[in-house]
This record gives structure tokens, C-alpha cells and sequence, in this order.
């Protein structure tokens, strides 16, 4: 037998209550008057069940106005859903709620701080990142107009490195039309066929000169003889190689290594790594390394250019080929930065 409801306990012990205590004071009264009866018991059962149906009824509509005036100014629930259930006078389907909409708003209020904390660090470095080139041109052009423009050998070199600082900042605005695209996914792929090794190779010789410059070896870990053909957006994937084998180069050890590794994943996919002997990346840094503008090294890796968005390009390329990007890093050893690409057919 399926035991009394939770909800209605208040009202039976309230009713049992009132029906014992009249009924010992009218046995009382009619046994003062001599009047008492066993036929008087037969009240006391209509009395219970109607003194509970009245007091039910009440505690109900009473709890019914300030339960659905909470779900009101909560905006927990639609002020219409409390008709769709009958209101009883236990309480816990109202703390429940409450409960979880406390958890819920707490978790809401966290994330809204860490959004609020990545807002403000995120400004605070455009802001760098835009001040440094405009500071250094508006310093040349300014140095000009005082009369160095007078001067042909000084004018000449100024101008050029006004220019400098004016591409750097085209560089970086492009890389952030670029990613606002990809994060709203704006940005359309043309996926093709194409050889992956033949890729690679072509970034290699892009970047010769300036692994040169390190002393820097670009190298595959091995001999691929023959094409192994994937299917992806035969341009912004040389954007991704390019991104991470130039961070090999800036962030590599002179003389060091730059080794590309292209191996089976699954049966229609392959892991392509950019693997480097350099200074590595500590491990508190690995979850924040896509971060725009994030940087390991705050005070010295500004020295090595680049508009600080890299990286999150190239996590945003992948995950819009619906692939992964990962890392593995360890300071002193080096890094390597995989991702996995789709096979062609």
C-alpha cells in the first residue's frame, strides 16, 4: 500500500490534533450536563475529515501566494507552471529549487568574474600590443616634422622604420579580423586534396632564411618517399605550420632542431608534430598557451615580434576543420605541438 504523502502530514496532525482536543471538551461539557452519548462519536469523524479539508485548503492557498511570488521574482519558473501541479504545503520541491538556483547563480557569478578578469586582461594587451608600433611611429614622424626631415639620409631611414611599425600594426589587425572570423565562424574553408609532405616542405623553404639566422635545423623525423594526401584547406593549414614552426624558431635553442613527424592516427586520420629542442613551456602555462595575446615570457618574448595571436589562430584553424590541436612541453627539453587532419579518400 502506497504510503500517505510527505505533503499532507501537516495537515492530518493539525486536524488530529483539533479533532482530539474538541472531542475531549464536548465529552467533558456532556458529561457535566449528563448529556453524554455514544452517538456524540459519530461527529468526530465528519469533524476530522472536514477539519482537515479546511485547514489543508487554507495552509495551501496560503503558501500558494508567497511560493509563487519567490518563483516570481526569481524567475525560477513560469508564474503558470505552479497551476500544472497541485501546491501542497511541504516545502522541499521549493527548497530544491531554490537550492539549485543558488548553485546555479553562484556558478554564473564565477564565470562572469573569470570572463570579466580574461575582458580586462585581454584589453590590456591590445592595448600593448597597438601602443608599442604607434608610440614608435608617431615618435619618427614627429622627429620629422621638428626638421630631421631636412636630413635625406635621416629621412629616408625613419620613414622606413615608420613603415615597419605601420605593417606591424596592419600584421596585428589582420590577425584579429582573422580570428573574430573564426570564432564566429565567418571564415569559409576550401577544403581540397593535397600532399601534406609537399606542404611542409614548401614552409621549410619559406623559412630557411630565418632558421639560418639560429642556426636552426628544419628536418623531417624521416624519409617520406611518398605523398601522403589529407584533406583541409591547403592555405590556412601553411598558416598553421608556418605559426608553429616559427615559434620553434624564435623559442628554439641556437643550433637546435625544428623536426616534422607525419603518422597514421586512426584509419582515416593522421597526427602531423612540430617538435623542437628549445627552452619548453612550464606546465602552469599549458592551459592558457591558445589565449590571444597570452604570453609565457610577459617581459622578454615581446622582443621577438609577432602580433601575440598566433597560436590561437592555429587552434581555431583546427577546431574549424572539426580537428585537435595538442601539446606537450617541458621546460629545458623543448615542445611539441600536434594536430590531427582528415585523410583523403
Amino acid at each position: 500500500m502506497q504510503k500517505i504523502k510527505k505533503t499532507y502530514k501537516f495537515a492530518i496532525k493539525t486536524s488530529l490534533y483539533l479533532t482530539i482536543l474538541l472531542t475531549l471538551l464536548t465529552s467533558v461539557f456532556l458529561y457535566v450536563t449528563s448529556e453524554l452519548s455514544w452517538y456524540t462519536l459519530l461527529f468526530v469523524i465528519p469533524f476530522g475529515l472536514l477539519t482537515f479539508i479546511i485547514i489543508q485548503y487554507r495552509v495551501e492557498r496560503f503558501i500558494y501566494r508567497r511560493v509563487k511570488k519567490i518563483y516570481d521574482d526569481l524567475t525560477l519558473l513560469e508564474s503558470t507552471s505552479l497551476t500544472k501541479h497541485p501546491i501542497t504545503t511541504d516545502m522541499a520541491t521549493l527548497t530544491k529549487e531554490i537550492d539549485k538556483f543558488a548553485k546555479d547563480k553562484k556558478l554564473e557569478i564565477e564565470t562572469l568574474k573569470v570572463r570579466e578578469e580574461y575582458r580586462k586582461e585581454f584589453l590590456g594587451n591590445v592595448s600593448h600590443e597597438l601602443k608599442t608600433p604607434l608610440f614608435t611611429v608617431q615618435g619618427y614622424l614627429l622627429t620629422l616634422i621638428d626638421g630631421a626631415i631636412d636630413d635625406k639620409r635621416i629621412r629616408k631611414r625613419y620613414l622606413e622604420r615608420a613603415n615597419k611599425g605601420v605593417e606591424r600594426l596592419i600584421y596585428i589587425v589582420k590577425d584579429l579580423d582573422m580570428i573574430t572570423k573564426l570564432e564566429v565562424g565567418d571564415l569559409s574553408l576550401n577544403k581540397e586534396h593535397f600532399d601534406i609532405v609537399e606542404l611542409v616542405q614548401s614552409v621549410f623553404d619559406l623559412l630557411e632564411m630565418k632558421a639560418a639566422k639560429k642556426k636552426i635545423t628544419l628536418t623531417f623525423d624521416m624519409l617520406y618517399s611518398k605523398p601522403i594526401m589529407v584533406n583541409a584547406d591547403r592555405e590556412r593549414i601553411q598558416q598553421v605550420l608556418t605559426n608553429l614552426i616559427v615559434n620553434s624558431i624564435k623559442y628554439g635553442s641556437e643550433k637546435g632542431t625544428t623536426e616534422i613527424s607525419i603518422e597514421n592516427l586512426i584509419k582515416n586520420k593522421v597526427i602531423v608534430r612540430v617538435t623542437d629542442n628549445g627552452e619548453g613551456i612550464a606546465s602552469e602555462h599549458l592551459k592558457r598557451i591558445f589565449e590571444r595575446f597570452y604570453r609565457v615570457d610577459k617581459s622578454g618574448s615581446r622582443k621577438e615580434g609577432g602580433s601575440g595571436l598566433g597560436l590561437s589562430i592555429v587552434k581555431h584553424i583546427i577546431e574549424a576543420h572539426d580537428e585537435r590541436i595538442y601539446i606537450e612541453s617541458e621546460v629545458g627539453v623543448g615542445s611539441e605541438f600536434s594536430f590531427s587532419l582528415e585523410k583523403a579518400e
